[in-house]
């Protein structure tokens, strides 16, 4: 819950709880896919290095670039992606003088829930209140969030809900907070076929089709969501070992069922939820971003989201460019970021 963060924030001051950072100097760099690429006759691809910081519930798998009194930023990636999604926005922003924070959400990566009666939670309310968890453990008062997919939703509940701790705003697809109340309406067909694997999910079925299938499934999904992008089985092998944590298959589930009512909430996250009910404005500065070839999301001009957004606002479309934003157009995603960084009012 946002509302306990300040408790929290005092109880790892002390020193309780605080972070422990862990490098993880290659361990991400999985010999599987080393031996492939050295039999396909291809370097191995970068790798984004994982710290790691505990929090009340959480472990949190992040990684970190450029120098440690930059002005934060913190990436969120999205379903079914990883930190990668950031593999070259991140040292562009480092460049520029930014300390670059780029977390695996729950249920994802080196991200563990640290106890196992917490509840694998997928709704919006816990990945937001995972972010506010990350900075506290890190402590960073304020940053600007960027994401796409959850990720971006993350920042927009924590933009929402506590904009004390957001500076700005980048989000690809605009207001992304959930109208849960409403979620039986119906969308537009072609949308509601884009959206084959919710439904697929709400089922038994779709969950131990994910069980078994994650990486089909999530390979799928790339080739729908991004049909412009032409991604090679190395990149896609980089992000797809972060599927197999533990909690990815109960977060999943958790969050495609909640979304669509069809799943209740957990009580550790009822106040953040509602607040979210009431599809709270956003007021801190935002760029919202789409891309013209997004095949989950079609693009839009931002008009029909301009009431959500009360603070100063641009939207932008990205052509050519499908759902995973950052990683298709990372110049774009990144010059967006350093926008609102350099004119950000910071608290000095």
């Amino acid at each position: 819950m946002l509302d306990h963060v300040s408790s929290r924030r005092a109880f790892l001051a002390t020193g309780v709880a605080g972070a422990t950072l862990v490098a993880a100097s290659g361990a991400l760099a999985a010999p599987a896919v080393r031996r492939m690429a050295a039999r396909a006759g291809a370097a191995p691809l970068p790798r984004m290095p994982v710290r790691q910081v505990r929090t009340d519930y959480l472990d949190i798998g992040y990684h970190q670039a450029g120098p440690d009194n930059g002005r934060p930023v913190i990436l969120l990636h999205g379903f079914p992606y990883d930190i990668h999604s950031y593999v070259e926005v991140a040292p562009m922003l480092a460049a520029r003088g930014l300390r670059v924070i780029v977390p695996y959400l729950r249920g994802h990566g080196t991200t563990r829930l640290r106890v196992p009666a917490t509840p694998r939670a997928g709704q919006q309310a816990a990945i937001g209140e995972d972010v506010i968890a990350l900075m506290d453990g890190l402590h960073i008062p304020e940053a600007v969030l960027a994401g796409y997919d959850w990720g971006g939703r993350a920042a927009c509940v924590v933009a929402a809900v506590r904009p004390s701790r957001c500076i700005g705003l980048v989000s690809v697809n605009s207001y992304l907070i959930q109208d849960i109340a409403h979620a039986t309406a119906p969308l537009a067909a072609p949308v509601e076929w884009g959206l084959w694997y919710q439904y697929y999910f709400q089922t038994e079925r779709g969950r131990a089709g994910l069980e078994a299938n994650r990486r089909d499934i999530a390979r799928i999904l790339w080739k729908n969501n991004s049909p412009t992008w032409q991604f090679d089985e190395q990149t896609f092998a980089r992000a797809a070992e972060a599927f197999d944590n533990p909690d990815y298959v109960d977060v999943v589930i958790h969050s495609y069922r909640h979304r669509l009512g069809l799943a209740p909430g957990y009580p550790l996250h009822e106040a953040t939820e509602n607040k979210l009910a009431a599809l709270p404005p956003i007021t801190v500065p935002a760029i919202t971003l789409d891309g013209t070839a997004d095949g989950v999301v079609p693009a839009t001009d931002g008009k029909a989201s301009a009431d959500r957004f009360t603070g100063p606002r641009s939207h932008r479309q990205i052509p050519g460019v499908g759902h995973n934003l950052p990683q298709e157009a990372p110049a774009a995603f990144a010059d967006a970021v350093t926008e609102l960084v350099r004119g950000g009012k910071w608290r000095t």
